[in-house]
Order: structure tokens, then sequence, then C-alpha cells
């Protein structure tokens, strides 16, 4: 009898490991929808009252939401462009080229590998990098946009220039879209979703809201009042001090000093083009529902970068604030959580391997990302120790338990910033003059230097001005190579 219940319970032990192993063999679909420029706090879900979102709602209660995503920066001002990048291809952001640019066939993004992997691959909307990259990313596509921004020569979101998939990828033929960005895009996930279901497959749908040029449709900007919209706690009329990028383009879209009413304005139209956004996001989760794969597709909706509009005294992205690089970050899908929150800090850089894990797939070597797989069975996942962020060679900055310091580096001055996050998330209680915290800055500092040093940082803060005294061109950055 004893030796029965030995040899059952082995029985059942293979076939519990086989059947684990079956399940990591599953390929489910993957549809990746990305934002552009959509900070963490505009999804009314997760606390924003006065926005309406109700299908990134959606999926916030039906998956789970990392609080804690960053993107780490950028070199030059175009931060959404090597924040793609590294979502895209798992690599950080000192190892993306030409500021994410390009991205060289020897970075594998990870719709190519899924592609090698057997998936049927489609691309919609923004690639902030070159063309080969995008064929080499997806077998089809179509509503293409090649670029950073639809400019307000071109027609803005109102009629964008976009390109079919062209699989000699040369792209010659733009056209102008008959509808909004949003709605192009929208249409074209659909349509593909009318006729994937012969193998797995994996889209990836990158909109352009709610990138400026602001113009949303009326009847999503009608929804906001602007009596009614709440300035920011952190709202100043100017930032305190010289950041070294107080002049770039999106600092330039209001007038200094800041007006309270034109800020407002401002985030009403941000918002509204939130929302319209929002409402394409739905028809593509019903075109989903619709084909019958909702249940076996594993959905992520993130932002590619955040952006101030009013806080601190900034309107955009080239900055280290929270509101500048933290994003939405939520999966939903088979053997994901529902409203589930995960405060682990993690990278968009993490996506890549996580989708990996997800599908049975093996990451490529090399990527800086690690997997969050595990946040979805375990509410013990630790995630990463710090996180490291910079921007051009003007600012960098290290988060360690709560705890922030931002370093700048502009015209000789190097000014301090300390902020204890879990007391001041607005990060508006400079703490690094408090002789209280000197001990801290010390150590942080430390740690930061120590970031710069392991990520292969082109500044040496051993050097006078990092070895870059005055602000880096736009040319310079490019030759930055990894």
């Amino acid at each position: 009898m004893k030796r029965l219940r030995i040899a059952l319970t082995m029985v059942a032990a293979v076939l519990q490991l086989s059947a684990l192993a079956q399940q990591q063999k599953k390929h489910y679909n993957v549809l990746v929808l990305l934002t552009d420029d959509q900070r963490f706090s505009t999804i009314h879900a997760l606390g924003n009252q006065e926005i309406i979102t109700p299908n990134m709602d959606r999926l916030v209660r039906s998956g789970t939401t990392f609080t804690q995503a960053h993107i780490m920066g950028s070199l030059g001002g175009a931060v959404c462009a090597p924040s793609r990048a590294m979502l895209l291809t798992s690599r950080h952001v000192f190892q993306v080229h030409q500021d994410g640019g390009v991205i060289p066939a020897g970075d594998t993004t990870f719709p190519e590998l899924f592609g090698q992997a057997g998936y049927q691959t489609y691309g919609v909307g923004k690639w902030h990098s070159d063309y080969a990259s995008f064929n080499r990313s997806f077998a089809d596509g179509d509503n293409i946009f090649f670029g950073g921004m639809h400019t307000e020569k071109e027609g803005g979101h109102l009629t964008p220039k976009l390109n079919h998939y062209d699989p000699v990828g040369a792209y010659r033929n733009s056209f102008k879209g008959a509808q909004f960005s949003s709605v192009m895009y929208a249409d074209a996930a659909a349509k593909f979703l009318e006729s994937a279901n012969t193998k797995p497959w994996m889209m990836y749908v990158a909109f352009t809201a709610p990138h400026d040029p602001r113009t949303p449709p009326a009847e999503f900007l009608s929804m906001y009042d602007t009596a009614k919209i709440s300035l920011p706690a952190n709202f100043y009329p100017q930032h305190p001090f010289d950041n070294g990028e107080m002049n770039v383009r999106d600092e330039m879209l209001l007038s200094h000093p800041r007006n309270p009413g034109e800020v407002k304005q401002e985030i009403a139209k941000y918002y509204a083009m939130i929302t319209e956004v929002d409402h394409e996001i739905g028809r593509v989760l019903q075109a989903l529902e619709k084909s019958g794969q909702l249940e076996n597709t594993i959905i992520v909706l993130a932002g590619d970068n955040g952006l101030a509009v009013g806080q601190h005294g900034l309107l955009g992205k080239q900055n280290l604030y929270d509101h500048s690089m933290r994003v939405p970050l939520i999966w939903s899908g088979p053997g994901i959580p529902a409203n589930k929150q995960v405060s682990a800090y993690c990278y968009l850089n993490d996506v890549f391997p996580t989708l990996c894990e997800l599908n049975g797939l093996r990451a490529p070597a090399g990527i800086s990302g690690i997997s969050l797989a595990k946040a979805f069975t375990s509410n013990s996942f630790k995630g990463r120790k710090e996180l490291f962020t910079t921007y051009s060679n003007l600012q960098r900055a290290i988060t360690i338990d709560s705890m922030k310091l931002v370093i700048y580096n502009v015209k000789g001055e190097h000014p301090l910033q300390l902020f204890d996050l879990h007391k001041d998330p607005l990060e508006m209680n400079n703490l690094a003059g408090n002789k209280a915290y000197a001990g801290k800055v010390k150590a942080m500092t430390a740690a930061l230097y120590q970031s710069m040093k392991g990520y292969h940082d082109f500044c040496d803060p051993a050097k006078p001005g990092w070895g870059y005294p005055k602000k880096l061109t736009w040319a310079e950055a490019l030759k930055i190579n990894p």
C-alpha cells in the first residue's frame, strides 16, 4: 500500500509538471496599446476624478496595474523616441541608437521575436524609428505613422500623414488620413482583428494622442468645463530655477510666467485628447471581443512618457519629475489577476521579457529588462531596487525606497533636489538643504554616481560639468553610441 501511495504521488507530480509545461507552451495572442505623452495620473480608475476614461478603467478592473512604472529618460527633447525604442528592444537608455531614432538589426524587437516564433505580427500607428526596423518587426500593418508628432503644417491629428504597409520598406507613398488619427489607428486594428484567427498574433497599436497639437474633436472637448478643471497642487507660475531646458519647444507652447487660466484650458484639452483615445481603445477592445479571442489575448496598455502640463511651472516632458517619467502600465488577460495594483519599481523596458515569459519564449541575451510575470502569481514581487532616470547631460536622478535625489548640470552649477515621495508624491518639498538629510544626500549621491557608471553613462561626474559643461546639442546626442 505504501508503494502504491508513492507511485500515485509520483504520477500526480508528473501530471502536474506536464500540465505546467503545456501551460508555459501556450501561445497567447498579444495586443499592445501605447499612448503618446500620457502620464500616470490621467486614468479615472487610478484616482483622477476629473478625467473620463471608461475603457482604460475597464482594463484596470480586469487586470493588474503597475503603479510605479517609469521610463528611463532621453538624451534629447524627443523623449518618446528612446522610450519607444527601449520598450521595443528592452535596451536601456544608453544602449539604444541615435536616441531611439534607429533600431539596428542586432537589437531584436519583441514583435520581431514573436514573428520568429510563428506569430502573425501587425503594426499600427506611430513608429519613431527607421523603416527597416518596422519591417523587421512586422509582417504586415496599416495606417502607419513614421515620425514624432503630427505637425499642424501637415494637418495635425485631423488629417494625419500615414502609410500603408510597404513590403519593400521604401514608404514613398504616404497619404492623408480622412479621420482623426486615433480613429484611423483603431480602424486598422479592428480590421486586422476581423481576420486574425488562424494562428497566434501580436498586434502593436501605437496612438499619437494625447501628444500635441491638442485639437480634440468637439464632442470630447465639450465633456470638460475649464472652470471646473482643477489646477494641480504643484502648479507654479515658473520653475524655481533653470533646469537647463527652459526653452525647448514644449515649454514655449504657453507664455512665461504660466497663467492659471491658460494652463486650465491646456489641461482640459489634454484630458479631452485622452478621453478621445480612450474611446478608440474601446473600439479596439470591442472588435477583439467580437472576434471571440478576448479570453485568449494578453493586453498591455502603456504610455510612452508623461507630461507636466503646468506642474512645477513646466509644460513638457524634458525633466525628471514623476509627472514626466511615471507612466501607465496595465496588463489584462489569461492568468493575470483582476483589479490588482503592484507598487514595485519597474521600467517599460521590462515589458519585453515579461511577454516572453508569459508565452514560453526565450528573451534575447543582452537586454536590460526583467520579467514582471511573478507579480501576477505572488504578492511579494519586489521588482527593481532603484530607479535611475536621465535627461540629456543636464539632469540625473535616482529613487530608492521612496526617496528621490535629482542632480542638475547647468552652466557649471549642480542644484540638488531631494524628495520623500511617500510623504510628498507631488515633489513640492525639497529636503536637499535640510541638515537632517545631509547623510541621505551623500549616500544617494554616491548611489547615483554608481548607477551612472554601471549604465555606462556618457557623463562623468568626476569631471567638471560632467565632461559636458554646455547643453548637449541634438547633433551631439545622435553621435553618442552605445
